[in-house]
């Protein structure tokens, strides 16, 4: 079979396999009780994950390079980079909400990619003397990869702030997640600790935290200040989605940081200076700047749960402007393969 149409069918595929993955955890979403639609989903996901995979090495193939140089190709690793990311977020919290946030998304990419955008962008095409250079896989695919990976990220403190319903919400314990939540309407402590309100009374039976202790969840009468107080299941799902954000987000970010720097070295060689100021270049600094500051705030400052996760929402949109923003705005370095 000729390459091309092997691509066309891959991204095709692709597409359709991903929309419906989606529907498949929407509907696990709303019927939590139905058997199998979770095996389903993350089968889906494994299929479109092979189905991308399978179409960059047919690019390589066929081009003769690493498939990173223009919209199409990077759109695809985008995707099949979030696909991957989502297997580990969805391995560590043991949560079809992941997939509920990630399908759509990586669905959307590929519906860009393959039904948007018109062939002679999807068309293969000579590397510029500049892309021509080893720094290609380099610099590139770690930088998709930690733009996949802070996405995931990024959205599942999107999911925290939906399953906690916006409010102020903290853990107590380690920066990881490992303790409870406690607002003005609950709180959750283990056992050994001192009442916080005589009238209180536990549930039964009691919520497990995610460590050998048990927890007992205190609940205050609902006012017009205070809302009605999570569900014991809601309260250990936040619990989860914030840990696993954090840890994603501590993965994506290395990714980012090597991929500055492999760029700048590449800029040296390729124009003779390591940073130029370029609009690509510093939005990918804001970027930086913006999940910097969320691990240094968890770490250093011991911010959890609301606030860290609107940091993190933040980010989601910071980095779709450094990744395809900068290219529709205006024109810089980094705007060859892309929309101008």
């Amino acid at each position: 079979m000729d390459l091309v149409k092997l691509q066309n069918i891959l991204d095709n595929t692709s597409f359709a396999v991903l929309f419906v993955t989606m529907l498949l955890y929407w509907v696990g979403a709303v019927f939590p009780w139905l058997p199998y639609l979770p095996m389903l989903g993350t089968t889906g996901m494994a299929i479109a994950n092979l189905c991308m995979a399978a179409l960059l090495g047919a690019r390589w193939l066929e081009a003769g390079y690493f498939p990173l140089s223009n919209l199409y190709e990077s759109l695809f690793f985008l995707a099949w980079g979030i696909t991957t990311m989502h297997f580990l977020a969805e391995q560590m919290s043991r949560s079809r909400l992941v997939g509920v946030v990630t399908a759509p998304v990586t669905m959307g990419i590929t519906a860009f990619a393959a039904l948007s955008l018109p062939d002679t962008m999807q068309e293969s095409a000579p590397l510029v003397p500049a892309l021509k250079s080893n720094w290609l896989m380099m610099h590139v695919s770690v930088m998709m990869l930690s733009y996949a990976t802070l996405m995931v990220g990024s959205l599942l403190a999107i999911a925290f702030l939906i399953v906690t319903r916006g409010q102020s919400i903290e853990l107590r314990g380690s920066s990881v997640g490992t303790g409870g939540y406690r607002d003005k309407s609950y709180q959750l402590r283990r056992d050994g600790e001192p009442n916080a309100s005589a009238a209180s009374e536990p549930l039964s039976p009691p919520l497990e935290t995610g460590s050998t202790a048990t927890a007992v969840l205190q609940l205050a009468p609902p006012s017009a200040a205070n809302p009605l107080p999570l569900s014991p299941q809601r309260l250990t799902l936040a619990d989860t989605l914030d840990n696993i954000s954090y840890r994603i987000i501590g993965l994506g970010f290395p990714l980012l940081t090597i991929g500055i720097i492999a760029g700048a070295v590449w800029a040296n060689e390729a124009w003779g200076s390591y940073w130029s100021w370029d609009p690509k270049e510093t939005w990918a600094l804001i970027t930086w700047l913006v999940f910097a500051a969320y691990l240094h705030a968890r770490i250093t400052k011991g911010w959890q749960g609301r606030r860290p996760a609107i940091l993190a929402s933040a980010g989601f949109l910071v980095v779709w402007v450094c990744y395809l923003g900068v290219n529709l705005l205006g024109k810089g370095l980094h705007s060859y393969g892309w929309f101008f």
